[in-house]
């Protein structure tokens, strides 16, 4: 098969109080492709209260056009470790929802230094992958990442 599709990615975070907001968006733009066009990306940041009444912000990034979703695609793959790659081989069924969403979460501080890992912690990235399958059923969405992945 070679390479999945998908309708579009959400790359999702936090920006708490005692966050640098210009290192966490840094952090995010790691799986930003450089050759996405900037008006590809949809950015926006929504200012909430937590638990404590501490300040934090929401950062939601969009990529909905066919062609940088495609981009997306091929440089997340890239991103990927070995070891990362396999943890989400084996953790699929965990890691796609009914609606054919491929959930995966990064280390907020190992993704500012340039070099994405997994972590299934609390202070993370996450990047939500719709992925496009006939038939639009979690199995199908299952095989074809796991395929894309294994390749």
């Amino acid at each position: 098969m070679g390479k999945i599709r998908a309708h579009h990615v959400r790359i999702t975070t936090f920006i708490h109080a005692t966050e640098d907001e210009d290192k966490v968006l840094e952090a995010i733009s790691t799986f930003i492709p450089e050759d996405i066009d900037d008006e590809d990306v949809i950015f926006d940041i929504d200012e909430t209260t937590g638990f404590f009444g501490n300040p934090i912000k929401v950062v939601n990034v969009e990529i909905k056009r066919s062609k940088a979703v495609r981009k997306f695609i091929d440089y997340f793959k890239e991103l990927l470790s070995e070891e990362d790659r396999r943890y989400i081989i084996e953790n699929l069924d965990e890691k796609v929802d009914e609606e054919g969403t491929l959930y995966v979460r990064f280390n907020k501080q190992k993704a500012y230094l340039g070099e994405p890992e997994i972590d299934e912690g609390g202070d993370t990235i996450q990047v939500k992958i719709k992925v496009k399958a006939f038939p639009m059923r979690k199995e199908a969405v299952v095989k074809a990442v796991r395929e894309w992945l294994e390749e």
